[in-house]
């Protein structure tokens, strides 16, 4: 009989952490964090390099001549039909990446082949970015992160089905970390959204992985805050209210967003008669006549969330945005090219707050100046009410504007809007793309993580 199965949880997790060797864990944990915090730094570095050159060509270029468009139009083709080889040549790098992560980590998919998947899903999301396209980075980044995780396990000879996982998560862990600068909302993650089970070795793999990829994108690469607020004020006692109608609001256009995105998606997937490379191409060729027409919106060159924080445009034209912004990133989204769904989203928060920040400042019940708090309050409740993880929306957006002492209305926002989304009936964005993966793949026939738990005798939860 084996008795470990009646020792205490923290005795069997400091058994557990005895027999890996915690001299070894920390070692592997540095490793995938540093490397993944190289690996994203290099990519974002990499891609303010190639935005802010191609900004200042587009300002200085005549783009109403014959030349200019014709040049425009040729680099979103060859963009588009290189993120479109990419895909075709490893599949698994369509889309956010997120689902199949959690998919291999719930034993649910194959391993990935690491190396190939790394270097496309950069080569493909940086050219789906460059592009324009309403897509984001932290969902590559995460499964980036990953492949750099089972990457350093086969180096350390220690990726086998037991303890993958925790190389993935660790992985997956540090990817996000370098992609917002966010250690805490990275863990927050590995653990609700990813549902990894909270063990004394897990917990000090992913620590250490999202430390070691925090520092190396914040001294290495100078990263700072993502959304470098100049002040975000806390809200008065007589204005606590307020978050209850930012965090309604922000359930209610989470739960359209899901319906938007995940239905789009799904019937692209059933046009057997569409050609991929056109379902590929179609973003690429819709960013540059949006390039044109409603700039604002292209990723990249348009407007992003600082640009909301004087409250000075009208409401009209604030749900015009909105509602516009979240269309190209559903139609982004859905051509399957390499990209994520988290900052395009939490842009849309952004817009979200302003909406709502807007009638209040007319009615005198909010001053101008507060305006990026209620930004903050929409990016947190849009995430929370799309990937239904409150906590981690919470986190992520506080350690990317800095604003820790507005955390408490931060959280209750989140819960707010994640609560009310789930009574609305409509499931988190990633279950959906998680269904999606297995429907157009199938469920890959190998053990589930309690089975290779079972079958190691505990060891798995490290």
């Amino acid at each position: 009989m084996d008795f470990r199965h009646f020792l205490p949880p923290l005795l069997r997790d400091a058994q557990a952490l005895g027999r890996l060797g915690a001299g070894r864990l920390l070692a592997q944990a540095l490793t995938t964090g540093a490397i993944a915090g190289g690996v994203i730094g290099a990519f974002r570095l990499l891609y303010d390099i190639l935005l802010t050159w191609s900004g200042r060509l587009l300002r200085s270029a005549d783009m109403m001549s014959v030349e200019a468009a014709a040049c425009l139009a040729g680099g979103l083709l060859g963009l588009g039909l290189l993120a479109h080889a990419l895909v075709r040549h490893e599949p698994l790098i369509s889309g956010s990446g997120i689902p199949q992560v959690e998919l291999m980590v719930m034993g649910r998919l194959p391993p990935m082949r690491w190396a190939r998947v790394l270097w496309c899903k950069f080569a493909g999301t940086l050219a789906a970015l460059w592009a324009g396209l309403s897509l984001g980075r932290e969902g590559p980044s995460i499964q980036m992160g990953a492949a750099v995780g089972m990457g350093v396990g086969r180096v350390f000879h220690d990726a086998d089905e037991v303890n993958l996982p925790r190389h993935l998560v660790g992985g997956a862990v540090a990817g996000l970390t370098a992609a917002f600068g966010a250690p805490l909302a990275g863990l927050c993650f590995a653990f609700e959204e990813m549902r990894a089970p909270l063990t004394l070795p897990l917990l000090l793999f992913v620590a250490t992985a999202a430390g070691a990829a925090w520092l190396v994108v914040s001294f290495c690469f100078g990263f700072g805050l993502v959304f470098p607020f100049a002040d975000v004020p806390w809200l008065d006692w007589t204005q606590a209210w307020i978050v209850v109608p930012v965090g309604l609001f922000s359930a209610v256009l989470g739960a359209g967003y899901n319906r938007g995105l995940l239905g789009l998606t799904l019937w692209e997937d059933s046009l057997s008669g569409l050609p991929p490379l056109v379902r590929s191409l179609f973003p690429f060729l819709l960013s540059g006549l949006l390039l044109y027409v409603f700039p604002e919106i292209v990723g990249g060159t348009g407007l992003g969330v600082m640009d909301f924080q004087d409250g000075l445009r009208p409401l009209w034209l604030l749900l015009l945005l909105l509602l516009a912004k979240i269309a190209f990133s559903c139609v982004s989204f859905a051509s399957g090219i390499s990209g994520g769904l988290l900052m395009p989203m939490l842009a849309a928060g952004g817009m979200a707050g302003a909406c709502c920040a807007s009638p209040l400042i007319a009615c005198g019940l909010l001053a101008p100046g507060q305006t990026p708090t209620l930004l903050v309050l929409g990016m947190a409740g849009l995430f929370a009410a799309t990937v239904r993880a409150p906590l981690t929306g919470a986190a992520l957006v506080v350690e990317m504007a800095g604003c820790h002492a507005l955390a408490p209305l931060v959280v209750l926002t989140a819960w707010i809007a994640a609560f009310t989304a789930s009574r609305l009936g409509v499931e988190p964005v990633y279950d959906g793309l998680r269904r999606r993966v297995l429907l157009r793949g199938g469920a890959a026939s190998v053990p589930s993580p309690a089975e290779r738990q079972e079958k190691s005798g505990g060891a798995a939860g490290a």
